[in-house]
């Protein structure tokens, strides 16, 4: 008997030798089908395209490289594309260099920003300048001269209080005394803003006057936490009985749901998320996708493509960092996402602009302006009627028998929970 486990034994231990001689032949075979790195010589003559697609083979080189392909694909197969940015870009002008140019393309559908982008990007309306200093020239000796840093930039004092006050003479107009979402009061500064720069002859239009003229909306995920929302903040204490202007956030959020499952349902297309940095912006783009999923019951598919650019590590757990697989298990990536998404291990400033450039340098790379602001109503309409139609099995969602038995028991009872899986 004890011969025969012997035989059995090494008769199992020579099958499984020849089963992994065999993995490893495939494994090889695989491996000879992956692309060679044989790189010829930089000329100068090459075309963007050309050199990133031939000259970056490893290490965030390829990460830049499989980036460049994956947004060159979302434009050249009009991907609904949504770009979300973080950081103080406008101070260093990536809106002008990049945004700007790319909206101008009709390539940029919807952006979530934060407050900070949008107000800094006013500065140089009203003829303030923003300028390179050296970061180690010593904050207390800045402070005296009462120059503001943001790292190696820096601008007067004035500038914001100039800022201020723009922005308190453009929220007192009659048309913001009311209740509204961050896109509407976005569209209602742009608007205001783009007469600002046309009566002082404003030759580089801001990123709030460009998304108006095209109809793009702009979401600011954490409104308050920036200097337009501080100015609405003063205008309230000012003249609580006659200035009106409020944020609903709830309806913020439902918007930005709606602007999703119109672009999956109503316009039939896929969807593209674009992020530089990462921050709330990144995270309230993609929690559209639980929303709808999870929360109201509709179905939704996620971003197909999931390109970021961003310095963060993706081991700490935070959401600036948070790589496509992971958002998928959340329902914010289709599962076509996770094989079309590339996270650029590298700082915006350093690498975007490279990245512009090529997909800019296609002339045929362009097309025609969505205008999703314009179907605001359209996309709220056809929300509502997706959750009113699974309403009945929504109402089974709000309540937990432990709760009513907990708030009808005294509090010296406990209360059992329920057993979890897992």
């Amino acid at each position: 008997m004890g011969k025969k486990k012997k035989h059995k034994r090494e008769a199992a231990a020579v099958e499984g030798e020849e089963a992994v001689a065999a993995h490893g032949e495939a494994l090889r075979g695989d491996f000879e089908n992956t692309r060679e790195v044989s790189i010829g010589g930089i000329t100068g003559r090459e075309t963007p395209d050309e050199l990133l697609r031939g000259s970056f083979p490893a290490f965030v080189g390829r990460q830049e490289r499989t980036g460049y392909e994956l947004m060159a694909r979302a434009m050249d197969e009009d991907y609904a594309t949504f770009l979300t940015f973080s950081g103080a870009m406008t101070p260093a002008g990536l809106h002008q260099s990049c945004l700007i140019p790319l909206i101008e393309r009709g390539l940029i559908d919807c952006i979530t920003t934060t407050g900070a982008n949008l107000y800094h990007d006013a500065h140089r309306i009203i003829g303030h300048r923003i300028r390179e200093i050296d970061p180690n020239a010593g904050d207390l000796a800045l402070r005296l001269a009462r120059i503001i840093r943001i790292y190696d930039l820096g601008f007067w004092e004035e500038t914001l209080l100039e800022t201020d006050m723009l922005f308190s003479a453009i929220l007192q107009l009659p048309q913001f005394q009311k209740r509204m979402t961050t896109p509407e009061l976005h569209y209602l500064l742009g608007e205001s803003i783009a007469r600002v720069e046309e009566a002082l002859g404003v030759k580089q239009p801001s990123l709030l006057a460009t998304c108006y003229r095209r109809a793009i909306p702009i979401f600011v995920g954490a409104v308050q936490d920036g200097s337009i929302f501080l100015n609405i903040v003063k205008l309230k204490r000012l003249f609580p009985e006659t200035f009106k202007l409020e944020i609903d956030v709830n309806d913020d959020v439902y918007e930005m749901g709606a602007m999703q499952h119109y672009c999956l349902r109503g316009l039939d297309k896929k969807m593209a998320v674009f992020i530089l940095g990462g921050g709330v912006p990144k995270n309230y783009t993609l929690q559209g996708e639980p929303l709808l999923e999870q929360i109201l019951g509709v179905h939704t598919d996620g971003f197909d493509i999931d390109v970021q650019f961003c310095v963060d590590p993706v081991d700490n757990g935070a959401l600036s960092s948070c790589p496509a697989g992971e958002g998928h298990t959340w329902g914010k990536v289709s599962p076509e996402g996770v094989s079309r998404s590339m996270y650029v291990h590298a700082d915006v400033t350093a690498v975007f602009p490279w990245v512009t450039y090529a997909l800019m340098s296609d002339p045929k790379r362009a097309r025609a302006h969505r205008r999703l602001y314009e179907h605001r109503a359209e996309a709220l309409k056809a929300l509502d009627e997706a959750v009113h139609a699974g309403r009945d099995e929504l109402l089974k969602t709000i309540d937990y028998p432990a709760v009513a038995e907990a708030l009808s028991t005294p509090s010296a009872a406990p209360v059992k929970a329920r057993k979890k899986k897992g």
